[in-house]
């Protein structure tokens, strides 16, 4: 998005109409070309799921460096709609409502894809029971690569929708992976409203700690996965 921005000069929130299906693309073929055989060859979902987290890692920091070779690890960014909005008698960052309506119109239609349509129906089914789901004529080879994409394909969006607010840098695809994980363990595994209350719990916290010290932010979100994983692991939502 920095360099569509800066260089092509198309607007951020245009890229991620750009962004996104790439991202996608390439979520579908890591899934064809990797996860599809680390399934084959696991003995059980369990190995699958260590497997596929330790090569979902290792890529991760394959890509970083490959990011760090193409754009340097220093830290980068752009103006956009930075100015400020009065709500209230308060101020609002006007890049960042942008990025928080973003947010929720694709949170919204994620939801309803997932309850709503076909592909969304199965790809729950898949997630439930695989076998069972795969008996009722399920493609689940096909529905698992979609997911992956569909995942990756978020991950492209939310990078160009945090480029509106914050710098960036190759580097921090980490941070805000562990980030996300807390989110969706805090709000509950496998629901979305549940993920919407554990961001916007975080997000106030995070603010909070913030205000007296920055460098806290992210030590108090492992503090708070670690009590939640010890007194309710399920999440908010959770079942």
């Amino acid at each position: 998005t920095w360099t569509l921005y800066t260089v092509f000069h198309i607007n951020p929130l245009v890229a991620i109409v750009i962004c996104g299906p790439l991202a996608f693309v390439l979520g579908f073929i890591l899934h064809r070309t990797l996860f599809k055989r680390l399934l084959s060859s696991s003995a059980s979902p369990g190995i699958f799921e260590s497997n596929s987290m330790l090569a979902s890692f290792g890529l991760l920091f394959i890509i970083q460096n490959i990011a760090m070779i193409g754009w340097s690890p220093k830290i980068r960014g752009y103006s956009y709609l930075a100015f400020p909005v009065d709500i209230g008698g308060a101020l609002f960052g006007a890049n960042r409502l942008v990025t928080m309506a973003f947010a929720l119109i694709i949170g919204i239609g994620f939801y309803l894809f997932l309850a709503r349509t076909r592909i969304g129906k199965a790809i729950r089914a898949a997630a439930q029971d695989p076998t069972t789901a795969g008996l009722m004529g399920v493609n689940i080879n096909l529905v698992l690569a979609i997911c992956f994409g569909l995942g990756a394909a978020m991950a492209g969006i939310a990078g160009a929708l945090i480029s509106v607010s914050y710098p960036v840098n190759a580097a921090m695809g980490l941070e805000y992976t562990v980030i996300a994980i807390i989110v969706v363990v805090l709000g509950g595994m496998g629901s979305i409203p549940g993920s919407f209350i554990g961001g916007f719990i975080l997000g106030i916290i995070g603010s909070i700690v913030t205000y007296f010290d920055v460098s806290l932010a992210l030590a108090t979100y492992y503090i708070i996965f670690i009590v939640l994983l010890l007194v309710r692991p399920k999440g908010i939502l959770g079942k």
